[in-house]
Formats: structure tokens, sequence, C-alpha cells
């Protein structure tokens, strides 16, 4: 990766070993191989209503290129910059688009352009009618999560902890922040999230911290994780999920860190329990469900944050964020396994193999209510989960 301080490049390659190999350890866990797809009793199944090919999907880089569910369509990029516009209720290609570029990001996108990132460090805003550039512009090194939008600032979080915000429309730099780089950190994508008048950046020291839309200026700061131990693995915390908005506050979760509801005005912290985990909570009915780093699922009451169950069959899969579907919880694994798991007890209802190149992005619920689902080779399906008969 030209362009790249040894000390920026050293940390890739390290990260990439971790997440490979040692994720989900935490200072007092030792790591352990994943287990075997487990043999289940099925009461559900994943009914596939649409697939297609999106290129050659990460074609073999640790990318996370989730596709941009914006309601009336789904757009996908490719690692080999194979762009499509998708009907979400049949699959239908609406419009492709092959990129001179390769991609680095997943899409991300407002009501006028599509925008990514490029594996030589370039943000690039697209027609959302028919995938033309629009504008492009140089950024300081290489950004792995989708830019985020607001409609009239575009942000975007470099792999060593630069926050840059551009104008929409023309693509003008507004400002930048630069954050603080750990030693070492997981190879993960935590994009920034984008409102009205403020930004919120999550960080590999285990901060997270709000900027002013206008300016960049910090406003407030709140620490997910704390490093602890002797050895740079032990101390090693990271942030690599979006925050959750929930009303008026934050809801978060950090490796080797704590889940955390945050007040997103003051950054306060309203509640706060101890967990590990590389991706977002998820909520539903009022509920908290987490993919722990160990591959653990749990469930947490969101009055009391009570542990309701915990199910433990997927060790070390490597799980993405939870998808709730209906009754059920739907995550993807390293090997390419979807899992659906009954809300109520945690017991493990359905499973298909999918992409044997593995499933790295989370599932999404698109606006008819079907699950979307994204795999490491390119497959893009839409599915919904239903009972047996």
């Amino acid at each position: 990766m030209p362009g790249l301080p040894n000390s920026v490049l050293k940390r890739g390659v390290f990260a990439l070993l971790l997440l490979a190999g040692l994720a989900g350890c935490s200072t007092t866990d030792t790591y352990e191989q994943p287990v075997p797809v487990p043999d289940i009793e099925a009461t559900a199944e994943f009914e596939e209503i649409w697939s297609m090919s999106v290129g050659d999907g990460h074609d073999g880089d640790f990318l996370y290129l989730a596709p941009l569910n914006a309601g009336e369509r789904i757009f996908a990029a490719s690692a080999d910059g194979e762009l499509y516009s998708v009907d979400p209720e049949n699959g239908k290609v609406i419009w492709e688009n092959p990129l001179e570029d390769r991609v680095f990001s997943g899409l991300g996108g407002d009501a006028n352009h599509l925008y990514l990132t490029t594996e030589n460090a370039d943000l690039v805003a697209l027609s959302r009618e028919d995938g033309s550039e629009i504008w492009r512009k140089s950024l300081p090194t290489e950004v792995l999560s989708a830019p985020q939008s607001n409609g009239s600032l575009v942000v975007v979080q470099t792999i060593d902890g630069q926050v840059l915000g551009f104008n929409a429309a023309d693509g003008e730099k507004r400002w930048q922040y630069d954050g603080s780089v750990a030693v070492l950190s997981i190879r993960g994508a935590a994009a920034p999230l984008v409102g009205g008048d403020v930004v919120i950046a999550s960080f590999a020291n285990g901060n997270m911290i709000a900027l002013s839309a206008d300016t960049g200026q910090p406003l407030w700061q709140y620490e997910v994780g704390q490093p602890e131990g002797r050895t740079e693995l032990e101390r090693l915390v990271d942030v690599d999920g979006q925050p959750l908005v929930v009303e008026t506050a934050l809801l978060v979760v950090g490796y080797q860190g704590k889940l955390a509801l945050v007040d997103i005005r003051t950054g306060q912290e309203i509640w706060s329990r101890e967990a590990s985990s590389l991706y977002s909570p998820m909520i539903g009915d009022g509920d908290i469900y987490l993919s722990s780093a160990n591959g653990e699922l749990v469930a947490l009451r969101g009055s009391d944050r009570k542990e309701l169950w915990v199910q433990d069959r997927l060790a070390w899969r490597q799980l993405t964020q939870p998808m709730v579907y209906g009754d059920y919880l739907v995550v993807g694994d390293y090997e390419g396994y979807l899992h659906a798991v009954d809300r109520k007890d945690g017991k493990l209802v359905a499973q298909l193999e999918f992409d044997d190149e593995g499933i790295r992005v989370p599932a999404q619920r698109l606006a008819n209510g079907n699950l979307l689902v994204f795999g490491n080779s390119g497959k893009m399906a839409v599915f919904q989960v239903k009972p047996q008969d």
C-alpha cells in the first residue's frame, strides 16, 4: 500500500492476524479453534427470494463491502469495481457501471449521490441515476468504512484515525480531525455516525468522540474501553461498530471494553456493563442482542440489562452483528453459514451454507421486511425466514 508509513503497515498486517486468529481473546481468555457447525433440529428455514453475483465480492481482500440499502433501490459494489443498482423486490438490475478503480469501502449515500473510497485512497461521489462520477477527492490514507452523509456533509474516517468532512455537492474539504492512533488495532470498519449538527466517530484507542458537523471541533469524549495488562495484546481495545441511536442516546460496545448507553448531547454515561464485541449491538422490542467477540450470542433485557440467555454453540465462529427478523435473530459466520436463532430462548432453529468464502458484513432488513445478505465472494441474496411446515 504505497504512501503509508511503516508503523501503519505493520499495525495493519498484525491486525489482520488478530482478526483471523485471535479475535475474541480477552485478557483472561485463551484462543480456541472455532467450533464446527452445530447439528440442530431445524424448526425454521431460509427461503430465497432472489440472488445475484456482484463482481468478485471482496476479491480475496479483507474488506467490508456492505451494500447500501436505500429503500427503493439496493446499491452494491465489489472490490474489482463492479457497481450495481438493483430492485429489492425481484433482484432486477436497474443499471450497472464497471469502475476503473479498485473499491476499498462499502457504499454510503444520500438523496443525491453514492459515495465510496478506492484502494488508491480517493473519495468518489457517484450519481444514483447511473453510477457516473460526480467528483473525486484525494484522502491522506485508505478508508475501510463506508463514507457517511447527511445530505450536505460527507464524512470519512481513515485507517490511521483521521476524520475528514467534505461538502457533499462539490467535494470541497471543510474540516479534518486527527484522532490518536493505537499501537495495535483490530482491522475493522467503524463508520462515523453523521447527524445534522454532530458527527460521532469511534477510534482504535477505545474512545468515542462527538465532533461538530460544522467545524470538526470535538464536543465530548467517552471511553468505551480502557487498556489494561502488561502486553500490547492484553491492552488492545477498539471500537469497530457504529453506535446505535436510541432516542437521545447512543448504544455502543467495544472490544475488551463495555456495552454502554451514552447521552448524545453531553457524552455522559447512562449505564454500562462489561462486554467485548467487534460489531454494533442490535435492539429488538426493547431487548439488546450482542455478538460477543468469542462467538457467543447474548440477549439482555433492555430495562435492567439482565441476561436473558446465552447461545454458545457458535463459539469463535466470528459472527456478524445480529439482525432482528421477526421472532428470530440472524447472523453470518466466517465459513459463510447463516444461522437463525429464536429470540425467546436463543435456540438455534435454522442454518444455511450461503457462501463458502465467508460472510463478513451483517445482514440488513429491507423496507419490504425481507433479509438482504452479502457474502465475501460477491453473492448477494434476499431471504425470508419462515417456520417449517
